[in-house]
């Protein structure tokens, strides 16, 4: 390409960088949650956090669902974003994305019974969880 080999590899590296990052942009669209759910998450953001902390920390669950949690605490602490949260709109939602994600393979791996005994909101705070996590969905405990 250039004729240089170090300007070729990192010519590569940002082009490979790119295309994964553009990918991840994708998935995040497709399995954002549709309508005003959005809004929801974003609301629920703070209970969410509270809820995942104390799953994490609880030594009932199995090794694997804490494992999860403490990554997605960690990539939620970590300054640097899929999407930078300058961005409007997607720059909060790839947050509130991936941790509806998470929560659901948390809830398919633990019950539904663990989140609701955490959940530090309200009522109406839990049905709105459900609705985004597809909680309010018969799931099966593997």
């Amino acid at each position: 390409m250039t004729g240089s080999w170090g300007w070729d590899l990192l010519i590569g590296v940002a082009g490979a960088l790119l295309v994964a990052w553009v990918a991840l942009i994708g998935v995040l669209a497709v399995v954002r949650p549709r309508g005003g759910l959005l809004r929801e998450a974003l609301r629920l953001l703070p209970d969410v956090l509270r809820l995942v902390r104390r799953l994490a920390a609880d030594p009932e669950l199995p090794r694997g669902v804490r494992v999860r949690l403490a990554l997605l605490l960690a990539y939620l602490a970590f300054p640097i974003d899929l999407v930078p949260d300058f961005i409007p709109v997607l720059g909060y939602a790839d947050d509130a994305v991936i941790v509806i994600a998470v929560l659901r393979s948390v809830v398919r791996r633990a019950g539904v019974q663990a989140v609701r005994r955490h959940w530090p909101g309200s009522d109406d705070g839990f049905a709105a969880l459900a609705r985004l996590t597809g909680l309010d969905k018969p799931t099966t405990t593997s």
